[in-house]
């Protein structure tokens, strides 16, 4: 491929598939670095603080991430969406923008004023305050990126991301160094990821679009009238996420919570691959639903099969191999998160499959079965966390997030089914199935045999993606259960 070519299918949007192409692999490289570099930052800081200090960082953490539902409230994803079907609509960006940045400082205030009520521990509600303004930060982040998805620009996205990663890891490496403790390392994530806002604002400014704070109650109100059902999905979503961490940080379980998140993180970058995909596809399934019921049948098969092919080799390999990950990446301090893992990647597998399925129902404009959905699966999770963490600690709030899960997919698919006009499931997707299926036990078997010979954990996990790929591959291209490589690609 000469530098021409390289240029064109990196850089430029053309076609389908190859913007498809394009968009993930600008996200894949952003978004990889960025959870890489944080998962490497955070395992070094388990380590140092110990599960009690990594406990109150995560704990603080994951009730600052609480309130990012008033900041949030689904304007992203929503502009996003109403910014690609119509590029003209752009001239409503500011109020957008504008409206983000009061949600922003409502958001900060009641992160405050919650704090006095969750923790007696001045030390503990001041790392609240920094990582407040950190994750609130980052969201704002959202916002811009939502205007390159939209213009299907994901590269600048990616080096965004890619600034944000290594400065938080160049400073949070840096004082965890010599001055190692939780509020040093708060105030690392601040520091870089408030430089990281000033200069994507600058550049959006500068070469995107000049853009103002502008009070506009009309724009205001027909986004908030889009957004409200996702955003309150939103606000489900963040309870189910981070509601076991809160209760029992509250319950005075820390140490659990520093095991129970250390367990996470990884589980948080065995999602990536799904997250990207679902970002990728969503412009362009927003697009197709008004343009070709039969394009958009096919992009959702597409990416429904993308999401089987990566959610059952995590799920097998996650129940595997969860005790050499837990020792390999935090020591035998960690042992009670091995467990954890276990129950999480089933999770993981189960959230692929949901994601391919909440966004067609996005796409297809059913925000409001969206939020339905999410609201029962957050009221379940708060119950199941009330009847199981008192019993169970973190092993209760696993449980409870894989239940959760479970009953997420089993609700979108059956909306999916009534309320979009597709066909759920057909043949080439259970076939897609069965093979990743058997692929999976030939992968346990590799592992197994792997294990035996005592080989690294590194190699092993190497030895299985490899073998794995590589029968996929073969049974494509010798058309196995009907399912041919050329055409399962290429998308029409």
């Amino acid at each position: 491929m000469n530098i021409k070519n390289f240029k064109t299918l990196l850089f430029i949007n053309k076609g389908t598939k190859r913007t498809i192409f394009k968009n993930t692999s600008w996200l894949a490289l952003g978004e990889g670095v960025s959870r890489l570099f944080m998962l490497l930052l955070l395992i070094y800081a388990a380590r140092i603080l110990g599960p009690s200090g990594f406990g109150v960082f995560s704990f603080a953490l994951a009730f600052a991430s609480i309130f990012l539902i008033f900041s949030n409230f689904g304007l992203a994803d929503i502009a996003t969406r109403e910014l690609a079907r119509n590029r003209k609509g752009e001239q409503e960006y500011t109020a957008i923008l504008s409206l983000k940045i009061l949600l922003s400082i409502l958001a900060f205030a009641l992160i405050v004023a919650a704090s006095f009520f969750i923790t007696p521990n001045e030390g503990i509600r001041k790392i609240i305050w920094i990582l407040g303004i950190y994750i609130l930060t980052s969201n704002f982040l959202m916002i811009l990126y939502s205007f390159f998805r939209a213009r299907q620009r994901m590269e600048y996205e990616a080096g965004v991301r890619i600034l944000q990663a290594v400065m938080i890891a160049g400073i949070g490496f840096f004082v965890l160094i010599h001055v190692p403790s939780v509020e040093s390392l708060s105030y690392a994530l601040l520091g870089a990821t408030l430089i990281t806002a000033i200069l994507t604002l600058v550049f959006f400014l500068i070469v995107i679009k000049p853009v103002w704070v502008v009070w506009n109650l009309n724009v205001w109100k027909k986004f908030l009238k889009l957004s409200w059902p996702l955003g309150l999905a939103f606000t489900f979503t963040v309870i189910y996420i981070h509601i076991g961490s809160v209760m029992m940080g509250f319950w005075g379980q820390i140490t659990e919570v520093g095991w129970y998140n250390a367990a996470y993180k990884i589980i948080g970058v065995l999602i990536v691959p799904a997250t990207l995909i679902s970002t990728s596809f969503y412009p362009v399934l927003s697009k197709l639903f008004y343009e070709s019921k039969e394009k958009f049948q096919r992009t959702v098969n597409f990416q429904t099969e993308l999401m089987i092919i990566l959610a059952i080799p995590v799920m097998t390999g996650g129940l595997m191999l969860a005790p050499d990950i837990i020792n390999f990446f935090y020591g035998v301090g960690f042992s009670p998160s091995v467990l954890v893992f276990q129950i999480l990647a089933i999770m993981t597998g189960l959230s692929f499959l949901y994601n391919s399925f909440y966004l067609t129902l996005l796409a297809s404009n059913q925000q409001k079965k969206v939020f339905w959905i999410t609201f029962i699966g957050a009221i379940t999770n708060i119950i199941l966390n009330l009847i199981l963490i008192p019993k169970y600690s973190l092993y209760g709030a696993a449980v409870a997030t894989l239940i959760t899960y479970l009953l997420l997919l089993i609700l979108a698919i059956e909306f999916s089914r009534r309320f979009v006009p597709l066909t759920i499931l057909n043949r080439d997707i259970l076939n897609i199935l069965t093979i990743s299926i058997i692929l999976s036990i030939i992968i346990a078997i590799v592992i197994t045999c792997l294990l035996i010979f005592s080989v690294h954990i590194l190699g092993i996990v190497a030895a299985g993606i490899i073998v794995y790929l590589g029968v996929l591959i073969f049974f494509f291209k010798k058309g196995f259960m009907g399912i041919n490589l050329k055409h399962w690609i290429t998308l029409k």
